[in-house]
């Protein structure tokens, strides 16, 4: 396998905790972010990512205390997500020591944002995230979800990820709605579909329960393997991980 993948454990963020739900809902409280990053640093985690989960539907900027908080502990490349509705906001968060940001529904609404973030920080520092659901009218089978996962948009999730591609962002990260926390694996024609069709690393994000599920992940495309419940409940240890993917031949950061 020529690509490398990286481990990337994701904390949603919920009112300064981290959280994690089912499908997007059914939320639990799942530790101190501070405590949580770095935990996962020093477990060999290599890439971390805070998603605000609901500062876009409450209308606001992502809690960028809690953001400098967590960069003073974390030793890797961290991503924040959540309320990254303009270049402002982008350079708040980063300027309070996150690595990258991710944008979802701001640039859903407003696709110029992605190229200004661009231009602005440059493309190894601008993910795009797109929640996705199933809906068989559409041509990929996929649908795109703003606000959280809340609102449908009738847009083909692939076709908006070769759209948000073209812009030159360094990842794309699509999250499967279905697959969102019920351990059931990863949505793998999602994920292959979306890597066939963009150039930008692709991470998988949405349904992870078994340490097979993240090699199904990396066959289908991912570069990236996000997860977050296995992780912040003891079920799979990063560094068996690690040693699970390389003994079948996967090359790990």
């Amino acid at each position: 396998m020529s690509r490398t993948v990286k481990i990337m454990p994701c904390l949603d963020m919920q009112k300064g905790r981290v959280v994690k739900g089912v499908h997007f809902v059914d939320i639990r409280d799942a530790g101190d972010p501070v405590a949580c990053a770095r935990a996962y640093c020093e477990a060999g985690a290599d890439e971390l990512a805070l998603l605000d989960i609901t500062a876009t539907v409450e209308g606001r900027r992502t809690l960028v205390d809690v953001v400098k908080r967590v960069a003073e502990v974390t030793t890797v490349p961290f991503t924040v997500g959540g309320g990254i509705s303009d270049v402002a906001s982008a350079r708040a968060v980063l300027d309070a020591g996150a690595d990258k940001v991710s944008t979802s529904s701001a640039a859903f609404r407003k696709p110029q944002l992605i190229a200004d973030l661009v231009k602005e920080f440059g493309f190894d520092r601008v993910t795009v995230a797109i929640d996705v659901d199933v809906n068989r009218s559409l041509p990929s089978g996929y649908e795109v979800y703003i606000d959280g996962g809340r609102t449908p948009t009738g847009v083909d999730a692939i076709e908006w990820a070769k759209r948000a591609d073209g812009y030159g962002v360094g990842c794309i990260l699509p999250t499967s709605k279905a697959g969102d926390g019920a351990k059931t694996g990863y949505d793998l024609p999602l994920i292959q579909g979306i890597a066939q069709a963009v150039s930008a690393p692709v991470v998988a994000s949405g349904g992870a329960g078994t340490l097979e599920h993240f090699r199904e992940a990396v066959d289908a495309g991912a570069t990236i393997l996000l997860a977050a419940s296995v992780f912040h409940f003891g079920m799979i240890r990063i560094p068996e991980l690690k040693d699970y993917l390389r003994t079948r031949g996967v090359s790990v950061a």
